[in-house]
């Protein structure tokens, strides 16, 4: 049976008017976050805390909203956090990778961490993605890999050193910086350009590092928009966005920093056996106590930001 054109046209019209209105609906339902909307979310059960806020430094050299990445229309952008010092010398570079649930948040969310960074010698870049309901998996890893790209592209531009990038990701974010670490090259990303995209450390904050694991039960709606159905209807794309699935002896050294709540550590112990196995360094510290989302307040910032500088310091200024 031949069917009209005009009849096709009218079916892909329809499609499109229900995926719009499938991603609206969605939208309204996921509330923004924000460091904003995480503070008056937990101080109702930990009325001691505070916001982060961003630090005014003349200290720190900041370029904001350029675009690394232009696709269907989106202009992907990032922001540089840089030390404000003497021009010619180069520094180690930190790629900052917000959460959200793979749904929402925003670059901003990375901001004060990204400051801080910049005032410890590192040029921290905060950087915007396709959320899961602006494009599905795995836009958001294709994007993130484009990032580091860029990076290298331009080290020269912001005195970055080029074979001296981590990564560093907050709870989807984590998991998204974890799969691009341990998984630079791999053809199902299609990964095909000469220049690399591994970097030299990985920096977990409370992110999942698989989807099929039993302890990640707890995952749902959230991570089912993203990966196009849930693990029993789509389980190819739960196991493939899984980082333990890919790591190897060339997986770069790796910092868990995690809160109280088992529900983020999905897979992260049997990562930390196989760095082991391949005799990887690691560290993981779990902070009493803390919610999701602790990064974003005090007084548990301070804490995350010493872990983390520590561990960089280490690995990014060993040579």
């Amino acid at each position: 049976m031949i069917v009209p054109k005009r009849h096709i046209l009218s079916f892909t019209f329809l499609l499109l008017l229900m995926f719009s209105s499938y991603s609206q609906d969605n939208k309204q339902e996921f509330k923004p976050y924000t460091i904003e909307t995480t503070y008056k979310k937990l101080k109702k059960y930990y009325p001691d805390v505070s916001p982060i806020e961003p630090i005014v430094s003349d200290k720190i050299k900041a370029e904001t909203n350029v675009v690394y990445k232009t696709i269907n229309g989106s202009q992907l952008k990032v922001d540089i956090y840089s030390p404000n010092t003497d021009e010619t010398q180069t520094y180690p570079a930190v790629l900052l990778i917000h959460g959200g649930g793979w749904l929402t948040g925003s670059k901003e969310n990375q901001q004060v961490m990204a400051q801080h960074l910049a005032l410890k010698n590192y040029v921290a870049i905060t950087v915007s993605y396709r959320l899961g309901l602006e494009a599905l998996y795995p836009a958001a890893v294709l994007d993130l890999k484009d990032a580091i790209l860029w990076i290298r592209k331009n080290a020269k531009t912001y005195n970055i050193e080029p074979n001296n990038i981590a990564v560093l990701g907050t709870s989807a974010g984590a998991q998204l910086a974890t799969l691009i670490g341990v998984a630079p090259k791999n053809d199902t990303f299609g990964d095909t350009s000469e220049i690399s995209k591994s970097v030299k450390a990985i920096i977990n904050i409370d992110g999942i590092v698989s989807f099929i694991h039993p302890e990640a039960s707890a995952e749902g709606k959230m991570a089912s928009i993203w990966l196009n159905g849930t693990k029993s209807e789509n389980f190819k794309n739960w196991k493939e966005a899984s980082p333990l699935e890919y790591v190897n002896a060339s997986t770069p050294p790796t910092l868990f920093i995690n809160s109280s709540q088992e529900r983020f550590h999905a897979g992260r112990d049997d990562m930390i056996l196989l760095l082991d196995k391949y005799k990887i360094y690691s560290e993981t510290h779990t902070l009493e106590d803390s919610p999701h989302s602790f990064w974003l307040l005090h007084p548990w910032f301070e804490t995350t930001l010493n872990h983390t500088v520590n561990f960089l310091n280490e690995i990014m200024l060993s040579n």
